[in-house]
């Protein structure tokens, strides 16, 4: 039996953020139901351990977001969420009272493009508090990205744009070093227990205007991880934020059956030969990581 390592349930497409990076969604503004979600977590259990809260939206805003974490643990779940942090403080309590909750990714560079009632210094704060109470009060694993940076750029200074909260994150864990250097050396750096910094570089979202790469490639989508978006619809990952390759959909089709069709199995055996099945997949961005 197939085993995901990661399959991603978007419990929203409802965003507060308009992130230059990422392109908003042409989709109908939906949150996802309870009967909904127990429906998918009974039809998956079979096939994960771990559900991803991400793929298009912000998964702080549904208003059943303790209820789900609570399912989620009574499934055998462990959940992991990416946030872009503004509604950090209101989700707090909750957060940190669930066991499900695995790990917790912030999104940091969603700061950039938005024009915030709060400033970034509060921002970063907020954050960070919130990263020390995970620490001390739960087991959560805190993971926060800088997906901002250059490629163009090689010099010691590409990282200006972040230093502002670099520096903020120095002083707070108080780090014996500056974090600012080599991207290879601090691609994913562990700032104290269960608490990491991840830079990267910015990627392109697939999108089928996007000039086409033929080229050999591989990726994870269908290999070890599977996305459902907030209507029921499934692709193979968690940059499909427009359902583009739609595999079928759970409210009409067993999650079992819709992963044993041709096509996803033609999609997962390109991946693991380096043949890029889709054209979507050839008009992605993010893929082009796994080619170096």
């Amino acid at each position: 039996m197939k085993k995901y390592k990661k399959v991603y349930l978007e419990i929203t497409n409802v965003c507060n953020l308009k992130c230059d990076f990422c392109p908003e969604t042409k989709r109908k503004a939906e949150f996802m139901t309870e009967a909904t979600f127990v429906q998918i977590l009974d039809q998956i259990k079979p096939f994960t351990d771990y559900i991803y809260l991400h793929v298009k939206g912000e998964p702080l805003l549904h208003p059943n977001l303790g209820s789900f974490l609570d399912i989620s643990d009574e499934k055998g779940f462990k959940v992991n969420i990416t946030t872009n942090g503004t509604l950090i403080n209101k989700a707090a309590n909750t957060l940190l009272a669930k066991p499900a909750v695995r790990q917790i990714n912030f999104s940091l560079h969603s700061f950039d493009g938005n024009l915030s009632e709060i400033s970034k210094d509060e921002y970063v704060g907020n954050i960070l508090e919130f990263s020390r109470r995970a620490v001390v009060e739960s087991k959560i694993i805190i993971s926060l990205r800088l997906w901002n940076l250059d490629e163009a750029l090689v010099t010691e200074d590409q990282r200006k744009r972040n230093l502002d909260m670099i520096d903020k994150i120095e002083e707070t864990f108080k780090l014996p070093y500056k974090i600012q250097g080599n991207l290879s050396e601090a691609k994913a750096l562990k700032l104290g227990d269960r608490v990491y910094l991840n830079q990267d570089y910015e990627f392109k979202w697939p999108d089928l205007k996007e000039k086409e790469d033929f080229s050999n490639g591989t990726c994870f989508g269908l290999r070890n991880q599977i996305a459902i978006l907030v209507d029921g619809t499934v692709v193979p990952c968690c940059l499909d934020g427009e359902g583009i390759i739609n595999l079928g959909n759970i409210h009409e089709a067993r999650f079992s059956d819709i992963i044993s069709k041709k096509r996803v199995e033609d999609i997962r055996l390109g991946f693991c030969s380096n043949n890029v099945v889709e054209e979507l997949c050839r008009k992605c961005g993010y893929r082009k990581r796994f080619n170096k």
